[in-house]
């Protein structure tokens, strides 16, 4: 794209700080290198979001709804109320998550939060609008190709970086309030849901709906590969001094720094530089990684889960809006 263009684009979206400041050459090709990470990033996450909505409700009205089955969490509160009573569960699935909503925006802040609150509402209207036959009558495939298209939409939701079924954050908010693991959280949750099911519905009812939760369950972890409730991450880079102050300024975490040494060439010349580790939830993967990008797309970067943390600066910092 030539320079002209670039300068168009950019008056479009910084206008008011162009007028107070001004840009450089350099910082003209920075902001707009900027713009488009964050273009293609949402344009993705879009994308995942609107697959995730679309299987979320084949999964509903393919196989759940017309069976009576319900899964965990939001989306679990959703089914079964809506099996008790006449109320849509389009309108359900707002009413339930409308607190996680408020609460997203609290634990992980207003971006998050809106693309969450867009999500939840894609998917209701999806389910007032779109119609699909009854795949099939059979418990146990409606149990496992039920909860297997919900468990993608909500896993393709998740890395778009929203969810929509709000017990997740919940459960992180729980567990840094009360310092228990989010899994466990996760469980009690689910027991009183199946719980109630078992008595409302039938036990049998409450048995194939287990099987749609393990289902949906392991569909999800697949999507998102496998990342557990927290994430390390260890970041080589040559701008360590900037995504510090990224991680620490913009994502509100803490940060440790080591004093290393890099190695390349054919003999192994070494060069002394900072390395930054930091823990992360799985839904904050997606602000990072736009981030880290932002300051240095090369920057060489390695993820591995984290069964559970203790101490430090886990709990997120509050951050202003």
């Amino acid at each position: 794209m030539s320079a002209f263009w670039k300068k168009i684009i950019l008056q479009m979206f910084f206008k008011k700080e162009i007028n107070q400041k001004g840009f450089s050459s350099f910082k003209t090709a920075k902001r707009y290198r900027e713009l488009t990470i964050v273009g293609k990033r949402n344009a993705k996450d879009f994308f995942l979001i609107s697959a995730g909505i679309f299987s979320a409700t084949f999964g509903f009205k393919g196989f759940l709804l017309t069976n009576h089955f319900i899964d965990g969490g939001a989306t679990g509160i959703s089914l079964l109320l809506s099996a008790m009573t006449s109320i849509p569960l389009y309108w359900l699935i707002l009413a339930v998550n409308v607190p996680f909503i408020f609460l997203a925006h609290k634990v992980m802040g207003r971006t998050f939060a809106i693309k969450t609150a867009l999500g939840i509402t894609g998917l209701a209207i999806c389910l007032a609008t779109l119609h699909f036959p009854n795949v099939t009558n059979d418990n146990l495939l409606v149990a496992i190709f039920g909860g297997f298209f919900l468990g993608a939409g909500i896993g393709l939701a998740v890395r778009g970086g929203a969810v929509i079924d709000g017990t997740e954050v919940l459960a992180i908010f729980l567990s840094r309030k009360f310092g228990t693991t989010i899994g466990d959280i996760i469980i009690v949750i689910n027991v009183f849901i199946f719980a109630s099911a078992a008595y409302l519905l039938g036990i049998e009812i409450a048995m194939y709906s287990m099987i749609t939760y393990l289902a949906a369950s392991k569909t999800l972890d697949f999507l998102v590969e496998g990342i557990d409730e927290y994430i390390g991450v260890t970041i080589v880079s040559t701008h360590s001094e900037k995504i510090r102050q990224m991680i620490i300024n913009t994502m509100g975490r803490g940060v440790t720094v080591y004093s290393g040494k890099t190695g390349y060439g054919k003999r192994g010349e070494t060069k002394e530089t900072e390395i930054i580790y930091t823990v992360i939830t799985r839904l904050e993967l997606n602000k990072l990684n736009t981030e880290i990008e932002k300051i240095e797309p090369t920057a060489f970067v390695v993820m591995h889960p984290v069964k559970d943390t203790k101490g430090g600066m886990i709990k997120k910092r509050a951050l202003k809006h």
